[in-house]
């Protein structure tokens, strides 16, 4: 079950293995269309990657959003595959957005780990750049 008290490391040692290194859940690079939602905006874009904590999306254009703000993340795959989740704007570039799950329902939690498969439990090391 998804505990939306925890952060995107605070579940793998402060985002750090035991060399050392920084890590994070192992990102699914897969493209769909996504519906960014907050009260009256709505904005159409892509997903990059998706993994068991977050997803990076393209930065729509005119979007306005801001890091800390909560944002509807409604992914569609195919015809019959439809998740939505609640999102906290960690990072924003020029191109991207990055997101963590702040509310996963519970109705979802499964389709989403079933959708990452592997992906749900893997850690991979990163650097800032490649956010």
């Amino acid at each position: 079950m998804f505990d939306e008290g925890l952060g995107m490391t605070d579940n793998i040692n402060n985002g750090m293995d035991a060399q050392g290194r920084r890590v994070r859940h192992a990102r699914m690079r897969i493209e769909t269309t996504v519906l960014l939602n907050r009260g009256t905006e709505s904005f159409p874009t892509e997903l990059e990657d998706i993994s068991a904590t977050g997803v990076r999306l393209r930065k729509p254009a005119h979007w306005n959003g801001e890091v800390g703000q909560t944002w509807v993340v409604d992914m569609i795959f195919g015809s019959n595959l439809h998740i939505h989740v609640d999102a906290r704007v960690m990072r924003i570039s020029p191109h991207w957005i990055g997101l963590e799950y702040s509310h996963i329902p519970e109705n979802k939690q499964e389709t989403l780990w079933s959708l990452l498969g592997g992906y749900a439990d893997k850690l991979e090391p990163w650097e800032e750049e490649n956010v």
